[in-house]
């Protein structure tokens, strides 16, 4: 795909990640037989405009058990779309390489397979993250937030100014939004307006959560920086709390699809099965970019920016 539309693809391997010291996302990997990958797509414009480099990043656990806190059996099969938010990155590049926006995207989607045996991380182990954090892994089903640790962090690193990331994440999300909303969360009010602008324009729900640092009171751990999880109280706000701290304070919008990226019954603006949320919201994020003073930028400085600016040639749903 990235050959056909004029992308740049590097795929880093297990060495590769491991050089880079990303133990979050390699602590996940290391019960399967398969091994795990970052594939990473970069479109670069002809004449890029302005000094915003968009970030995508997707969580692509190929099939998940759960590891060692392993899941129920029952529904189990449908953890093959744990790596929607993955294949919305590649699918948003896709569309991105051929409508051609005026600013830089790359996507990163780490790839891993979360699986039981005799190699598989525990509950109770330490790992660190490249950022070098270090996370007491609770509960090893809450996986999806420890592979995009890190590739936030490399994403980071790779230049990125602003970041979005997509991810089946919780299925607390689901608790609270049904199937019908994304739960959008932020850590800046301009890049929240603006992703929520996009969706509004493609008729893609979004719903605006909390994400207070009260709420990291909740992931403190007695042995590591952080825990991998909050206990059962807001469950898909502690998860974004957690991937906050490795976006740090790069405008970053996390988005988490666990009841709409796929669906059971069709609904008539999403079809039956795999829906393909958030691909329409990323790909006019990018179309529509107006550029940003950088990542130092705060909601002050750059007020003169509003959602209607972005939505104003085209308020209405598209299908």
């Amino acid at each position: 795909m990235a050959s056909e539309f004029g992308l740049e693809c590097e795929v880093l391997d297990r060495e590769q990640m491991a050089a880079l010291g990303m133990g979050a996302l390699l602590g996940v990997a290391q019960g399967s037989a398969e091994p795990p990958c970052l594939a990473v797509l970069r479109y670069k414009p002809a004449e890029p405009r302005g000094k915003a480099h968009l970030g995508l990043v997707g969580k692509g656990v190929t099939f998940d058990t759960g590891g060692i806190s392993i899941k129920p059996a029952e529904g189990m099969e449908k953890m093959k779309y744990d790596m929607a938010g993955g294949a919305a990155m590649l699918g948003a590049m896709r569309a991105i390489a051929q409508l051609k926006p005026a600013i830089p995207v790359t996507a990163f989607v780490p790839c891993v397979e979360n699986m039981p045996g005799s190699r598989a991380q525990r509950p109770g182990d330490i790992v660190a993250a490249m950022s070098g954090k270090t996370i007491e892994v609770i509960n090893t089903d809450a996986e999806g937030r420890l592979i995009l640790a890190d590739a936030l962090v490399y994403a980071r690193r790779q230049g990125c100014t602003h970041l979005v990331d997509a991810a089946t994440l919780t299925g607390a999300i689901v608790v609270a939004l049904g199937h019908l909303n994304v739960g959008l969360f932020a850590n800046d009010d301009d890049m929240r307006g603006r992703v929520l602008a996009a969706a509004k324009a493609e008729g893609e729900r979004m719903w605006a959560m909390p994400l207070e640092d009260d709420y990291k009171e909740y992931l403190k751990s007695p042995f590591a920086d952080i825990a991998n999880v909050g206990g059962r109280w807001g469950g898909a706000v502690t998860a974004a709390m957690f991937l906050k701290e490795f976006a740090e304070e790069t405008p970053w919008v996390h988005l988490d699809i666990a009841g709409t990226a796929w669906l059971d019954d069709a609904k008539p603006y999403l079809s039956k099965g795999p829906s393909g949320v958030p691909v329409r919201t990323l790909v006019r994020l990018a179309v529509d970019w107006k550029d940003w003073p950088g990542p130092s930028g705060t909601a002050s400085s750059i007020s003169r920016w509003r959602p209607s600016d972005v939505a104003a040639d085209n308020s209405e749903p598209t299908e």
